[in-house]
């Protein structure tokens, strides 16, 4: 076991640091409350080949892995700008279509998602399923060579500016009449596809929508790999879904922690700076020890993911997802805590942090849907749902 980042990794880290202090909370900030997405960092970074650096070297990629792509995501975070659409087009789409895409449809998308030229957003979840996948109910049937695509999503990610979605479905099967889980890309114009913003509480570049499908017509090609493997297909591209959702909230975690840090080190009151007072220090430091251990917990998922272990990295993934939200959590509040009324100033880009950060808690994948992955799978529990 290493502990140490090769010495490409470190040269990826230290430049993706420095995109995002060149662009951080001052870029980030107007946009967020314009709910207008951060197009000139993600033009950049695709350009850097920051976007596509998991993906295949032979379709524009940078031939590394998850572990790269969430080092891009954490230094973002860091910084303040974090991109919400790395966790989508490259992590699961990219993913997904590199690993289980028909070599036609891997030059079609692959390209452009790996330059960030191409968007493409990600639809699971449903109205009325939540975090049961099973309760799907879009479904896609046949009409000669084509797919009719039928039914509703609930909180996509970035559809206004995607130029292409993936989108999961059910399809039924031929021999025994159920539904099967089936996978779906398409670009975002094609007919019959319609989308509605949610108006969210939260202050943040990408907007959330409620897709409309009534009998898109989808050609045969629009099938993402193999029909009967759709399932397999669907968990590849979660668990880096979930590492890169740690990658963020450890990113965030950071952020707040060092302006945290800094104010305490220069806000004197009573004669010596406020971070003399252990009152301060120890939550402070408490709160780095947490961001620590989740980042372990990241890299670890991230490492195993890349080394082929699909069902360690899930276990790795889950947890450090879990770990990561709460430690980000953590940090945002103490850096509140720590600036007093200047926590919730606009200027120290925290305020929206508490809310923020509160999301990684229920998305992609619920706290309390992760302990029961954790009691079932790694403690061997009965099954609770």
């Amino acid at each position: 076991m290493l502990f140490s980042e090769s010495e490409e990794q470190t040269a990826l880290r230290k430049a993706a640091a420095e995109l995002g202090r060149r662009y951080g909370h001052e870029y980030t900030a107007p946009r967020a409350r314009a709910r207008e997405p951060l197009t000139e960092l993600w033009a950049e970074a695709g350009a850097s080949g920051f976007v596509g650096v998991n993906l295949p070297e032979e379709y524009g990629g940078g031939g590394a892995g998850m572990y790269e792509l969430a080092i891009v995501g954490e230094e973002l975070n860091a910084a303040g700008c974090g991109l919400l659409m790395l966790v989508v087009s490259p992590a699961i789409n990219g993913t997904i279509i590199g690993r289980f895409g028909t070599d036609e449809q891997k030059q079609r998308w692959l390209p452009g998602i790996a330059s960030g030229e191409t968007i493409m957003a990600f639809g699971i979840t449903e109205p009325d399923a939540g975090s049961n996948s099973h309760n799907i109910t879009t479904t896609a049937r046949r009409d000669g060579s084509d797919w009719l695509l039928t039914g509703r999503k609930i909180y996509v990610s970035g559809v206004d500016h995607a130029d292409a979605i993936l989108i999961v479905a059910r399809t039924e099967d031929a021999r025994t009449g159920r539904l099967k889980p089936a996978l779906f890309a398409f670009p975002t114009d094609t007919p019959g596809f319609e989308y509605r913003a949610i108006d969210m509480d939260v202050v943040m570049p990408d907007k959330q929508f409620l897709l409309f499908m009534d009998d898109v017509r989808l050609p045969a090609d629009a099938l993402v790999g193999e029909e009967d493997a759709a399932l397999a297909q669907l968990f590849a591209g979660l668990n880096p879904e979930r590492i890169m959702a740690s990658a963020g909230s450890v990113g965030m975690g950071r952020y707040a922690l060092d302006r945290a840090v800094r104010y305490a080190n220069e806000r004197n009151v009573w004669g010596k700076p406020i971070g003399t007072h252990q009152g301060l220090a120890h939550p402070l430091a408490k709160a780095k020890v947490e961001l620590e251990l989740a980042k372990l917990m990241m890299q670890k998922a991230a490492t195993l993911y890349d080394g082929g272990d699909d069902m360690g990295a899930g276990e790795a993934a889950n947890m450090a997802k879990y770990a990561a939200a709460e430690a980000a959590i953590a940090c945002a509040d103490q850096a509140v805590q720590t600036l007093g009324g200047n926590g919730l100033a606009h200027e120290y880009g925290l305020g929206n942090l508490l809310l923020a950060s509160r999301v990684a808690r229920i998305a992609p994948v619920s706290r309390e849907m992760i302990l029961n992955f954790v009691a079932q799978f790694s403690l061997g529990l009965p099954k609770s749902y």
